[in-house]
């Protein structure tokens, strides 16, 4: 018996789905999977996820300050989660603004 090796199969597999696709869009076929975003692209998701954790956790609130429910373990995990994901945000800017500053001070 041979032994498999995962290396190849994994790059097989990746040759067979970006080929895949290749054929779908060349096709034109609907619903096929767009060409994927750049980093822009995926901080703006990052940003749009944090701002509606924040949005939930607003309103569960609100909801627990109306009376409308009695869960405040849920409506403290929601307030952490986006207290989480915001600190997270806010560190990712900070690392992104010290490579900036350092490509900026690069000699030419």
């Amino acid at each position: 018996m041979t032994a498999v090796n995962p290396t190849a199969l994994l790059q097989l597999r990746s040759t067979i789905l970006s080929q895949n696709s290749a054929l779908q869009r060349a096709a034109g076929t609907p619903g096929a999977p767009a060409a994927t975003g750049g980093f822009g692209d995926a901080l703006a998701d990052a940003v749009k996820a944090v701002n509606t954790q924040q949005t939930k956790a607003s309103d569960a609130a609100a909801s627990y300050e109306r009376g409308d429910t009695n869960d405040i373990v849920g409506v403290m995990l929601a307030r952490q989660k986006a207290s989480l994901g915001f600190e997270a945000t806010i560190q990712v800017r900070n690392k992104l603004l010290s490579a900036y500053r350092d490509i900026m001070n690069m000699p030419v």
